[in-house]
């Protein structure tokens, strides 16, 4: 039974790029059948990754089969895998993210959680030499990984590991790492084709806050005033998607990577004392500038109050 590789919901460009990366190494090298999908349709930045280096688009799954070998990159949440994750057989967790559990699994598992910027920085330490001999597609993606969750380095989370593994595949590549990023942050800045609940969905994770759920989006962009010139409509769209959600609200922060600052919207009381008590800023209007403020996993989610 072919092994399905997949990392979260709402697929950023590592949730993308590292299921084909290790669906390619356990294949080539374990000598395990695998082959990656999605838990949804890919963000802009990650389509444009799949196009660079010519890589099919994974087919996007909805559940998985009881009893259906899986490994899990890029999360170990369980609201944001498929519902019928503990009845599959995971066979292994590769993650970077903070430990939540709920997951079952049948046995004993491989686990390698790193406190990393990327997964697929991770990755390539348990492939070791293997790597050398990736195509240049698996090499392209991986770099991309990494140049995506740092923001090119800016983001508070890399680590000098991170940045000396995308330097290295981008020698190996012949790539100039700023002229690539900015080409990577052009393609994720293009919201235009998307509704607002999608882009409320587009980069999303479900988090609780003594004892209250919220949807906690970031949208990472060169181009904030595209998104925040659609503010009004943003936020006439976060009760409706809470609703769908079952939570009690969303959180948009708009990451303007080159400023290096996030835009908290703030439609209402809730997020206004969430605002204040977490950031420690005074709220005066819709929204917020929150300086610095770049990383959901490192300085967004840590920081949340009421």
């Amino acid at each position: 039974m072919t092994t399905l590789v997949f990392g979260h919901k709402s697929p950023d460009t590592d949730s993308t790029g590292s299921p084909i990366a290790w669906a390619w190494y356990l294949s080539e090298f374990i000598g395990i059948e695998a082959t990656p999908v999605l838990l949804g349709e890919p963000n802009t930045e990650a389509l444009w990754m799949l196009k660079k280096w010519d890589l099919p688009k994974p087919r996007i799954i909805m559940d998985v089969e009881a009893g259906q070998p899986v490994v899990i990159v890029d999360t170990n949440n369980p609201a944001e895998l498929p519902a019928g994750i503990n009845a599959a057989d995971i066979r292994a967790i590769i993650d970077h993210h903070k430990l939540v559990g709920g997951l079952e699994t049948v046995g004993p598992i491989d686990i390698t959680i790193r406190p990393l910027a990327c997964t697929a920085t991770i990755m390539a330490d348990l492939m070791g030499s293997a790597l050398s001999t990736a195509p240049d597609g698996i090499k392209g993606a991986m770099l991309t990984c990494i140049l995506s969750d740092t923001l090119a380095f800016r983001s508070p989370t890399t680590t000098d590991h991170d940045r000396v593994l995308a330097e290295r595949l981008a020698a190996d590549l012949s790539v100039d790492i700023p002229a690539y990023a900015s080409e990577m942050f052009a393609a994720k800045s293009d919201v235009s084709a998307f509704s607002e609940a999608e882009l409320l969905r587009m980069d999303s994770k479900e988090y609780e806050v003594e004892g209250t759920k919220f949807r906690v989006s970031v949208l990472e962009t060169t181009s904030p005033e595209a998104i925040l010139s659609r503010k009004d409509a943003l936020m006439a769209a976060m009760p409706q998607v809470a609703r769908e959600d079952d939570v009690t609200q969303v959180l948009l922060f708009v990451v303007d990577i080159l400023a290096e600052q996030a835009t908290l919207l703030v439609p209402d009381t809730l997020t206004k004392a969430v605002a204040e008590a977490s950031f420690g800023v005074s709220v005066k209007g819709d929204s917020v500038v929150l300086p610095g403020v770049m990383s959901r996993k490192k300085q967004i989610i840590p920081a949340l109050k009421l």
